[in-house]
């Protein structure tokens, strides 16, 4: 999940956890990767709750900048293979999910 508002990239892993059931009314301890963005367009955050702790990540990209969604108060939903081409500086929104099709039917 995106917050798609930059963030205060002072804070750490508590802060961000607070802001995940703050501004976005969820739970940081779910297991769910929270996204956050700082003011910057080459800088990111990551959040999420292993089981044992609250993980923070944090990525500066060296050349480029993150593609973000168009800025507004709320969180948007990524499947985990937006959520790789987002981390790794690509354009996610070029990122779909496959089809499913129906299970073939064995020939006889």
């Amino acid at each position: 999940m995106v917050a798609t508002k930059p963030v205060d990239f002072r804070k750490g892993a508590e802060g961000l956890a607070a802001l995940v059931r703050e501004t976005m009314g969820a739970d940081p301890f779910s297991g769910t990767i929270y996204v956050f963005r700082a003011k910057r367009p080459d800088r990111v955050k990551l959040v999420f709750w292993d089981g044992t702790g609250v993980v923070l990540v944090s990525k500066r990209l060296e050349d480029g900048e993150f593609r973000w969604p168009k800025i507004e108060d709320g969180a948007l939903r990524l499947t985990a293979a937006q959520l790789q081409a987002l981390f790794e500086g690509l354009d996610w929104r070029r990122v779909h999910e496959p089809q499913r099709t129906a299970t073939p039917v064995a020939a006889s």
